[in-house]
């Protein structure tokens, strides 16, 4: 085991760790570069994490922490998945590449297992099968994980539309769209005409999606009963 350094700490290399991913994302993220952001050599990390996955097991604590932290606990199971998911979504938005780490991990952290724990109770008083709770809750955080992440995305196609080729980003698509038959593209031309891609990422189409959740729940407890 490498010397225990003393320069550094578990939390000055969770710290650095976050604002290396906001700058250069979880593909460019090495314990290589994270070293060199702390000044010390990349051995002495594994003093403290034993690879790269434990430190963003760690990392993943600490968002599931500041979930639970942030959830309000109250009303029937569906003002209780409803705040879940809103609490996570953003939540999420509070930490770079938050999305994709959840998705690297397994609850094997303390504050991971108490926000497993969190989202299995909101559904516990529930007339499910065990296993459709564990599906509910499963369902939903992939729900928000991809509203989250395909939100990000959107964002940074717009970007680099607005960067390779400047101006309205939409301009172009309108006019794509006008050279097109009514056959090939009239359903998708309205929606779009009406703000489809402004809707995407709103507060109001993840509550969409949220309703639309837990209608299809409830409709499962009827096929139950």
């Amino acid at each position: 085991m490498p010397k225990q350094p003393t320069q550094v700490s578990e939390e000055t290399i969770l710290k650095a760790s976050w604002s290396l991913l906001e700058e250069g994302g979880i593909e460019k993220f090495s314990m290589r570069k994270l070293a060199v952001r702390l000044g010390i050599q990349a051995p002495s990390l594994y003093w403290y994490f034993k690879s790269k996955q434990d430190l963003y097991q760690r990392l993943v604590n600490q968002i599931s922490k500041k979930i639970v932290e942030e959830y309000d606990e109250d009303g029937d199971w569906k003002s209780q998945l409803t705040e879940l998911a809103t609490t996570v979504r953003r939540v999420l938005g509070q930490y770079p590449c938050s999305t994709q780490l959840m998705m690297m991990t397994l609850p094997h952290e303390p504050d991971m297992i108490r926000f497993t724990n969190l989202m299995l109770r909101c559904v516990e008083s529930t007339p499910l099968q065990e296993e459709q709770k564990l599906q509910v809750v499963m369902t939903l955080m992939n729900y928000v994980f991809y509203f989250v992440l395909d939100g990000e995305q959107h964002e940074r196609n717009v970007s680099t539309i607005v960067k390779e080729h400047g101006g309205d980003p939409g301009e172009e698509v309108t006019n794509l769209l006008e050279s097109m038959s009514e056959g090939d593209a009239g359903l998708f031309r309205r929606l779009f005409k009406n703000g489809m891609f402004d809707l995407m990422g709103t507060d109001s189409a993840f509550e969409f999606g949220l309703r639309v959740i837990v209608m299809g729940i409830e409709q499962v407890m009827k096929e139950n009963e």
